[in-house]
């Protein structure tokens, strides 16, 4: 290189996808997954969010060759992942049918160049209307992301409904919920961008 010249490289801002919600529009769920989301692309990252209908599909049968459009969308969505934020509504202390039903399919990455989750963090996040259930469904969360092979972030944030919500322009109304949903995208992001320099 010439005296003079300097080289610069240009990091490309990380793809972190957003799954999770229900069915209905506007969950809490999904409030809580779309707030989280902002604040990783307030840290520089690209976000994207496949939630609630995104997430209707087929039960997961491993013998089936020709899968449906979500689950296609949902599976090029998550190869393409640089880190993942993962939410779920507790129901009866554990992940809903559609949030896990949708995470079955990943299994048809084990023979991709990245199999599963692996090398990936991801945020685990809960929602429930008390903190029993919400606390056995981030274990479970994290339990699965682990048998994916991803990395669960440090911390994993509970909404507990009964005690906060989320106001209409879409924030969380605790200040120390929206904190705590704010260092776990920073632990996100910063994962990811260590774990592709």
């Amino acid at each position: 290189m010439d005296q003079g010249t300097t080289a610069y490289t240009v990091q490309r801002p990380v793809n972190v996808l957003g799954i999770g919600g229900s069915t209905r529009p506007g969950s809490t769920a999904e409030l809580a997954l779309r707030a989280t989301l902002a604040a990783a692309e307030r840290l520089g990252a690209k976000g994207t969010v496949i939630g609630g209908a995104e997430l209707v599909m087929p039960l997961y049968d491993p013998a089936e060759r020709d899968l449906s459009r979500p689950a296609r969308r949902l599976l090029d969505a998550v190869a393409e992942a640089d880190a993942l934020v993962i939410a779920s509504p507790a129901y009866h202390g554990s992940t809903s049918g559609l949030l896990k039903n949708a995470l079955d399919h990943i299994e048809e990455l084990r023979t991709h160049e990245r199999p599963y989750l692996s090398g990936r963090a991801v945020g685990c996040l809960t929602v429930a209307q008390g903190w029993q259930s919400g606390v056995a469904t981030l274990g479970a969360l994290r339990t699965i992301t682990h048998a994916l092979r991803g990395w669960p972030t440090p911390l994993g944030v509970v909404v507990n409904t009964s005690a906060t919500g989320f106001t209409e322009d879409g924030h969380c109304a605790d200040p120390r919920v929206r904190e705590q949903m704010e260092t776990m995208a920073r632990q996100v992001v910063e994962f990811a961008r260590m774990s592709h320099r």
